[in-house]
C-alpha cells in the first residue's frame, strides 16, 4: 500500500518508539483509531493524529520524550497529546485498555517497519469500534470508514466480527450492515 509521506514518517517513528517502550520490558503500545483506519486503507482515508492505547502511560510518555516529542500547552492548543516538530500529527494517549478490554489482544498485528515493529488493533476490532461510534449517533461517518475496511478485507473473522459488532452497538446492528 502507498501511504502519505507525512504518515510513513509518523509510522516509522511510531515503530521507533513502540521499540524503546519494549526495551523497558513492556508491551508495545497499540495503535487505535484513525490512524489505524488510515493504515489499513492505504491512506485513502487520512487522519490528523495517532491514537494510542497502553497500560504503560508513563513508559511511552518518557519514549515520546526521548525521540523529540513535546507536549504543548496553553490557551491555544487544541492537543492533549504529544507533537513532534517534523511531523504534522499528533500523539495522544486514549486509553490504557483496548476497547475497554472488549478486543483480544491476541488479535493485535505487529506490522514491520523498517527493523523495528508496532502493533495496530486487529481490523475485525477497528470496523466494531466504528460501527459503536455510528451507533452513538455521534459520528455518522463512521458507518463509511466501517464498510471501507470490510471492504478491504473480505477475509475478516466474520464469526468473531460479528460477535464484536453486536457488543459494541448493543445488538442493534451485525455484519450485515457493512454491504452497500
Amino acid at each position: 500500500m502507498s501511504y502519505r509521506p507525512e504518515f510513513e514518517a509518523a509510522l516509522r517513528l511510531f515503530a521507533r518508539v513502540s521499540a524503546a517502550v519494549e526495551a523497558q520490558g513492556f508491551a508495545a503500545p497499540v495503535l487505535v483509531g484513525g490512524a489505524a483506519v488510515e493504515l489499513y486503507t492505504g491512506s485513502a482515508i487520512a487522519t490528523g493524529d495517532f491514537d494510542i492505547v497502553t497500560p504503560r502511560e508513563e513508559a511511552l510518555e518518557s519514549a515520546l520524550l526521548a525521540h523529540g516529542f513535546v507536549r504543548p500547552f496553553g490557551a491555544e492548543q487544541v492537543t492533549r497529546g504529544w507533537l513532534h516538530p517534523d511531523l504534522r500529527l499528533g500523539f495522544e494517549i486514549v486509553g490504557r485498555t483496548l476497547l475497554d478490554g472488549k478486543a483480544e489482544r491476541e488479535r493485535v498485528r505487529m506490522i514491520t517497519v523498517e527493523a523495528e515493529q508496532f502493533a495496530v488493533i486487529a481490523v475485525e476490532d477497528l470496523i466494531a469500534d466504528r460501527m459503536a461510534q455510528y451507533h452513538s449517533g455521534a459520528a455518522p461517518e463512521m458507518l463509511g470508514q466501517a464498510r471501507a475496511l470490510f471492504s478491504l478485507y473480505p477475509d475478516a473473522d466474520s464469526i468473531y466480527l460479528e460477535r464484536r459488532i453486536r457488543e459494541e452497538t448493543l445488538n442493534e446492528y451485525g455484519i450485515g450492515e457493512l454491504s452497500d
